[in-house]
């Protein structure tokens, strides 16, 4: 992976600012610390930035925390006090919290120029740190946590040198180092997100008895309950129940294929769901809620609920491409890889109205924002019945993404960070 394969998305000009951006930092370590390699976006991400700062000259590695089950089911309740429930941490988890993070401080070599610790999980290894300057890059919503939880939390956060969240509204009042936004981006070079042939396309959807010949809504995420897939099923049934008879002449028209009209009439198959997602090692209540989600879809075989093992990268990509809709009605959000990845593959997103899905999502000109399962149902049938906005719209997606998501933006976002750190001389450790 060079940087120069990135000019024909971004262009020359942004490639050489890159370069010289990183031409005072060569030769500095870099350290990634997260707490998976495969599963969500937070490995996606440093899936395509460690070779990329790789390539430019900063000698950068990836490490993740280990620990077990028990200390994943503790940072998931961290990760939903995060987002603000109710969840009493007693003194227990976080004498367990602390004791899995020492240890893989005596596991993982963080003397480094700069470390990049993701996400609560590792949190606690600033204890440890040796030199550098540390950074805490924040994926999730802080807006609004969890106040017991928090107000252990923001010791250890207090102690990096600076902290990475997605959005302005995330920054904290309560954090006196420097803050800086950096949203998050996708790699247009992955299997996830290059381009693929109509051939492909076709025949992954029939793998998973996925009609392409009908129009299809789409959402990938991971089995998480602040994904609602559940209100996913809902809206779709309520769509469902809304068409008309009125709707089939266009939708039959676009899609250029025979079908039994009283059929469609009685069981209103002319659309289908498609709910993709997979398990990550540090979320103890994925398959709880994948299950849950299979229940709710059983009633209806145009619901497929599709489990993909984690490097199924290239097949969800046709699934997006293969797409009428993309929708994420997620609860929480702090901010949607799959919103920006079904924008690129030019496709109209429906999101819900949260967190990082607000700004990625211009509403009305590249997807909807929705609030409930009623609006959801009703952006649905709308883009279904009006193609040639849908099309519009998805053409305006993916230049949006284009010019604001793309994971040449982030890795010069992050190196005029390191920039400004290694200028500084203050730590505050």
């Amino acid at each position: 992976m060079r940087i120069e394969d990135y000019i024909p998305f971004v262009g020359k000009e942004t490639v050489e600012e890159i370069k010289s951006i990183s031409e005072n930092l060569k030769d500095y370590e870099v350290l990634h610390i997260n707490s998976t390699y495969i599963g969500g976006g937070v490995a996606e991400l440093l899936r395509s930035i460690v070779p990329l700062m790789n390539s430019i000259g900063l000698k950068t590695e990836w490490k993740i925390i280990q620990g077990d089950d028990e200390f994943f089911k503790i940072t998931k309740n961290f990760h939903n006090a995060i987002h603000g429930e109710n969840i009493e941490i007693s003194q227990n988890m976080i004498n367990k919290y602390l004791e899995v993070n020492k240890v893989n401080a005596e596991l993982i070599n963080l003397d480094k120029d700069f470390v990049f610790v993701h996400d609560p999980q590792p949190l606690a290894l600033i204890q440890y740190k040796k030199n550098g300057k540390w950074l805490w890059r924040c994926h999730i919503d802080i807006s609004n946590p969890n106040q017991n939880l928090w107000n252990f939390l923001i010791k250890l956060i207090s102690k990096y040198d600076g902290m990475i969240v997605h959005l302005p509204e995330y920054k904290r009042q309560d954090y006196i180092g420097p803050q800086f936004i950096v949203p998050p981006s996708i790699d247009p070079l992955s299997e996830k997100n290059i381009e693929l042939s109509e051939d492909y396309i076709e025949d992954t959807l029939r793998k998973y008895d996925i009609d392409p010949e009908r129009p299809i809504i789409t959402q990938v995420s991971r089995f998480d309950k602040l994904k609602d897939p559940i209100g996913v099923i809902k809206a779709f049934e309520l769509a469902k129940s809304r068409i008309r008879m009125i709707d089939f002449h266009g939708l039959l028209d676009e899609k250029k294929f025979a079908i039994d009209i009283f059929r469609i009439l009685k069981y209103k198959e002319v659309l289908q769901l498609v709910l993709v997602g997979g398990l990550a090692s540090d979320d103890p209540e994925g398959e709880k809620i994948f299950y849950e989600t299979i229940k709710k879809a059983t009633n209806d075989r145009n619901v497929h609920v599709l489990l993909l093992p984690s490097d199924a990268h290239k097949e969800i990509n046709a699934i997006q491409r293969g797409s009428t809709i993309i929708i994420q009605k997620s609860i929480k959000e702090g901010f949607g890889l799959t919103v920006t990845e079904g924008m690129w593959k030019g496709k109209p997103v429906i999101g819900g109205k949260t967190g990082g899905i607000k700004y990625q999502i211009i509403d009305g000109e590249t997807g909807f924002l929705v609030s409930n399962i009623r609006e959801a149902a009703e952006k649905i049938l709308y883009l279904i019945r009006n193609p040639d906005i849908r099309n519009k719209m998805g053409e305006k997606a993916k230049e949006h993404v284009r010019k604001n998501f793309l994971i040449t933006r982030q890795l010069r976002d992050y190196l005029k960070i390191l920039k400004i750190l290694k200028e500084s001389p203050l730590s505050s450790s």
